[in-house]
């Protein structure tokens, strides 16, 4: 692979030859807002051409054309993990144009899986440390925003010139919404006061002014129901995933799910909506593979014998569609439990603890007290439970008072509108703190003299 260095000693025929094969090799997989990319406007921080790597420089010197960008989406892992980022898109697609934002991938697969779907910012690739230096160097990023905690976060954070803004993929009471990396950003958003109580019981010499509560901007979306409506009541189990390790796993599948499935679908005049995480779908897992197979083929039985019913499983989709037709949540702590709080606030939810620990389930995750809990200790009676959850709803005044406490009780669209106002806020502050670096690096780093 030729060093970036010797592109510029090439011939100008050979490089105008290299900046062709680019255009073919990646400019038909370029998207923005559904428009195809010609040559000059190919947007990669790195771009692949017949075993030859061109940084974001050379293709500058190519002839290509960066983008404006304010503000960057960072994602630098791998496609099993691209919900995280790709949730953030439709919030991308909705700022009012004040701020242009990007994205960046780390790997090349994720980049691509990327690049199938309409995209509403131009997406760039960097795969080694130098290419995303370099990209940073041409675009100047006013703003570095990470939807997750990955390890290569960290090759990000040496850029000092952008804000760098920590906003995760989701607000939920699991153990992984607070880490002690939290630290390295300059701000970190956060949905509601649960969000810096959470950060403030985990973390040690913490700087609570780096919290910003700018709601939940993904829950100002009003996506079209993806599922028909019914005289039915329908039902949803939206499991969430086995976790990293234990102390992160929250999942009921393997543990519960096949008796709340059973039960739902023993229930008269009930429709049952199966939606798992996206991780569960590819999980290696045994336990987890075992249940999930045999809730699917529940699930179609119960449909092939009552072509009526709808019952269904959706393996992929946005859950947040499901939501307006659903009259009663099954989930696990995950961010899915709390959206539903906030967007239908007046349907009930049953939560399940996979731990059987009352007094730990509701030290640390609030939701608890407005909700039905399924454990191991209610799960003979789950049917009777969901029938009576169905009829009569004793949580409700709870719900609306957490629901505040989650969300600090925003209005729709008021989420977006403080997230950009925060970000642009953020950007001013930072980019003061720029240009007083500037100064400081001319006069130089010497002691006084006398």
């Amino acid at each position: 692979m030729r060093a970036v260095s010797d592109l510029g000693r090439t011939s100008g025929g050979r490089a105008r030859g290299l900046r062709l094969r680019a255009a073919r090799s990646i400019g038909w997989r370029l998207q923005v807002a559904g428009t195809r990319m010609g040559a000059a406007a190919v947007t990669a921080g790195e771009v692949e051409a017949r075993g030859e790597s061109l940084d974001a420089s050379a293709l500058l010197r190519n002839g290509w054309t960066a983008p404006a960008v304010d503000a960057l989406f960072y994602y630098p892992d791998a496609p099993e993990k691209l919900y995280q980022i790709q949730q953030w898109l439709p919030v991308i697609a909705a700022h009012g144009g004040d701020i242009n934002f990007g994205i960046v991938t780390r790997t090349r697969t994720s980049w691509l899986e990327l690049m199938r779907g309409e995209l509403p910012a131009p997406s760039f690739l960097a795969a080694s440390l130098p290419a995303l230096m370099d990209l940073y160097k041409v675009l100047r990023p006013k703003a570095i925003i990470y939807p997750n905690n990955g390890v290569r976060n960290f090759q990000s954070l040496i850029w000092a010139e952008a804000a760098h803004i920590h906003v995760n993929h989701g607000e939920s009471d699991k153990v992984s919404m607070v880490s002690n990396q939290a630290k390295a950003y300059d701000r970190v958003f956060v949905a509601g006061e649960a969000a810096v109580r959470r950060h403030r019981a985990a973390l040690v010499d913490f700087d609570e002014f780096r919290l910003i509560k700018v709601g939940r901007p993904q829950l100002d979306l009003d996506p079209e129901p993806s599922i028909p409506a019914s005289r039915r009541r329908t039902i949803l189990y939206a499991p969430t995933w086995e976790g990293e390790d234990e102390r992160n796993n929250f999942t009921s599948l393997d543990r519960f799910g096949v008796a709340i499935v059973t039960a739902a679908l023993a229930l008269p005049d009930v429709r049952v909506v199966y939606k798992p995480h996206p991780r569960v779908v590819i999980s290696q897992q045994p336990a987890i593979v075992t249940a999930h197979d045999r809730v699917v083929a529940a699930i179609t039985e119960a449909q092939r014998r009552d072509p009526q019913a709808g019952h269904v499983y959706l393996p992929g989709g946005d859950i947040l569609a499901v939501f307006p037709r659903v009259d009663l949540l099954v989930s696990d702590i995950s961010s899915v439990g709390l959206d539903f709080l906030y967007a239908r606030v007046e349907a009930p939810i049953a939560l399940t603890d996979r731990r059987t620990d009352r007094a730990t389930l509701q030290r640390e995750a609030p939701i608890a007290a407005a909700a039905h809990v399924v454990d191991a200790d209610s799960l003979d009676s789950v049917r009777a439970d969901l029938a009576r959850l169905l009829d009569a709803d004793p949580f409700a005044e709870r719900r609306r008072a957490l629901r505040h406490f989650y969300f600090d009780d925003v209005a729709p669209g008021e989420s977006t509108q403080r997230f950009h106002e925060a970000l642009l806020q953020v950007i001013a502050e930072h980019q003061a703190g720029v240009t007083d670096m500037r100064a400081i690096a001319a006069r130089g780093t010497w002691p006084p003299q006398d």
